[in-house]
């Protein structure tokens, strides 16, 4: 990592008083001094909002490297998601919004979501599922993807969802990683107008996976697809055979709640472990006071609840504020690129929160579509899961938001579980800056021996103090947790590079390890690389990434070929096919390069930034370590 000098923009854009006003946080300010003086206390207020079926003891105990949070509070998920709001006004007021590839709709109020979620934990008993024991979500963004999750947490049982765009391999890693007693998919998702099987996809992947005692299919095409009988059971039938009230467990705070796989940067995804009371209240606090969600609102987050932010701020976060939610398992351009805009004058659709890679795919079709629909509903934007370089908030705050709303770009990880850096609403917002540390959370910015930078000089990211989502564990291996924490004076280490300004404001500048943000999806080098290696043709790879307009980074990946084959553009689609099949669309690269060697280090290690720099013509740095 060097440390360089960045120029920073001082444009600055003022919001209508009036936000400020209104919103759950009026004073960011003075909320941030408060945490400061009582970080304990801070966070206690936070968890009285919530219910707990045993109050805690102690805030947190610190015992580097290990947090625990709400020491002995016992309290449940799933209830506070829903069983808290039938108890009073929300009872029959609209938990989710669904809307079909086909143009098909589905609304459930939160009574219908319980019932849904106790017949479906209930099925999920009869299987043999417990407290403790893991299931493996693999489904397509409809509601019975969160009356899954939701089911799970009811009972005690760990989740672990996995995005329905993943290939066999990586699938079956993430099944056999977790230890998955059971497997719930859907037998086919809808993509553009287009069935996509995912039922043969997990069959593959469920060769040598032997914790694996049942699969439950959600049944969608016609004619029904034939099941298993003593193996594989119907999504309705099993709840249709359950009783109808399921008793929430009581769940201790630091019990687990959910695994989720991130790409890893050794070749095996991590499965990152979030608890209940913890996650609970980090995802709370920030859908009420970042997301600012209000008993009024249409809320929409475009994630997939495949990835943390599906998790935090379409499942669990909106839902423990009693919003109305809007999901879609359609695509942001079909049947045209006004879609997203219909919807939002259909539904009408107050809080938005998506992506710069959509919007740059916006922006390349103009305003024409947005300008088709009346949008004068929103009253908020939101951005997740890279940075908004300043012409995607340019254009999405002009075009969409008409020059009015605010626009809350979030910077946060899978690891922090919730909103970690943003402009708060109310506060003025600089194009490019996602903002200044949120109430609750301590950041710096340090150079490679630990000491903080000045102003304007890029540097590492590091978080000073644990808060209440921060991961607790990494799926059997301690070791990698550890080094979350490796960062200085036991900081943690957010692996991304940032620069702020005189104000405070922090410009997140990309990755500092070998991950590649592809379309807001996070994608492990080494993952790709293995896959590649895998081929018969192949004998080493290095995958970097390369700036996009679009897409924010595009997979360039270079190939060493085995003796006896030799570069033809037939091998080079067999490669991306390859790839595509064992770890999904994704992670498939924009193009392949043949190369005759690869710059490693003395010791073996192929130095990507080398390929990255040469690449894009920059200075490649240090090269003194280079073997040749």
């Amino acid at each position: 990592m060097s440390n360089k000098q960045v120029t920073l923009s001082t444009k600055k854009y003022m919001p209508d008083p009036n936000y400020r006003k209104e919103a759950w946080c009026k004073d960011a300010e003075h909320a941030y001094q408060g945490y400061i003086t009582d970080p304990d206390g801070f966070w206690a207020r936070i968890s009285h909002e919530l219910e707990w079926f045993q109050p805690w003891e102690t805030v947190k105990e610190w015992q580097y490297p290990f947090a625990r949070w709400f020491i002995n509070g016992k309290t449940n998920v799933s209830y506070n998601c829903l069983d808290r709001h039938i108890a009073g006004h929300r009872r029959n007021k609209v938990a989710i919004f669904w809307q079909g590839d086909d143009g098909s709709t589905r609304s459930l109020t939160y009574w219908q979501l319980l019932r849904e979620v106790e017949r479906f934990a209930n099925g999920l008993k009869s299987l043999g599922v417990g407290k403790g024991d893991t299931v493996c979500i693999y489904m397509p963004n409809v509601p019975e993807q969160i009356i899954a999750m939701l089911a799970c947490a009811r009972i005690g049982a760990v989740h672990s969802v996995v995005f329905a765009g993943f290939g066999s391999d990586a699938l079956h890693a993430r099944i056999t990683g977790a230890g998955a007693k059971v497997v719930i998919t859907a037998d086919a998702s809808i993509r553009r107008g287009k069935t996509i099987p995912l039922k043969p996809i997990l069959e593959e992947a469920l060769i040598n996976a032997t914790s694996v005692d049942h699969v439950v299919v959600l049944r969608t095409q016609t004619p029904k697809i034939s099941l298993l009988s003593d193996f594989e059971r119907d999504f309705y039938e099993l709840m249709e055979e359950s009783d109808k009230n399921c008793a929430p467990e009581s769940m201790d705070a630091e019990d687990p709640l959910f695994i989720l796989y991130t790409s890893g940067t050794t070749g095996q995804p991590k499965g990152i472990v979030h608890t209940t009371g913890g996650y609970m209240v980090g995802t709370y606090y920030t859908s009420k006071y970042v997301l600012d969600i209000k008993d009024s609102d249409v809320y929409w987050c475009t994630a997939d609840p495949g990835w943390i932010t599906g998790h935090s701020y379409i499942v669990y976060g909106p839902l423990l504020m009693g919003a109305t939610i809007f999901i879609t398992e359609g695509t942001p351009d079909y049947p045209d690129a006004g879609i997203w805009w219909k919807y939002i004058e259909k539904f009408g659709i107050s809080i938005m929160y998506t992506a710069p890679t959509a919007i740059r795919m916006f922006m390349r079709f103009g305003e024409e579509y947005p300008n088709r629909y009346d949008l004068s509903s929103l009253r908020l934007l939101g951005s997740v899961g890279e940075p908004l370089n300043p012409e995607a908030f340019e254009w999405f705050y002009h075009t969409i938001g008409k020059g009015k709303l605010p626009i809350v770009d979030t910077w946060w990880q899978t690891e922090t579980g919730m909103h970690m850096i943003t402009t708060m609403i109310g506060e003025p917002m600089k194009p490019g800056f996602a903002g200044k540390p949120i109430p609750g959370i301590l950041i710096d910015i340090v150079d490679k021996e630990g000491k903080p930078v000045p102003p304007g000089i890029s540097g590492q990211l590091i978080i000073k103090e644990p808060w209440p989502s921060m991961v607790r564990m990494v799926h059997q291996n301690e070791e990698r947790y550890r080094l979350y924490w490796s960062g200085p004076e036991n900081s943690f280490t957010a692996s991304d590079l940032a620069v702020r300004d005189e104000e405070g404001y922090v410009m997140i500048l990309g990755r500092s390890d070998d991950l590649i943000i592809v379309s807001g999806h996070n994608i492990g080098t080494a993952e790709v690389e293995s896959a590649l290696v895998a081929h018969k043709a192949v004998a080493e790879a290095a995958v970097v990434g390369i700036p996009d307009e679009m897409k924010g980074n595009r997979i360039l990946a270079f190939v060493l070929l085995r003796e006896g084959f030799i570069e033809t553009p037939k091998l080079k689609q067999d490669l991306l096919y390859h790839v595509r099949i064992t770890l999904g669309p994704i992670a498939v690269p924009s193009e392949i390069r043949v190369v005759d060697s690869l710059p490693k280090t003395r010791s073996g290690k192929i130095m990507r930034r080398v390929l990255r720099a040469t690449e894009l013509g920059e200075d490649p740095g240090d090269l003194s370590t280079i073997e040749e």
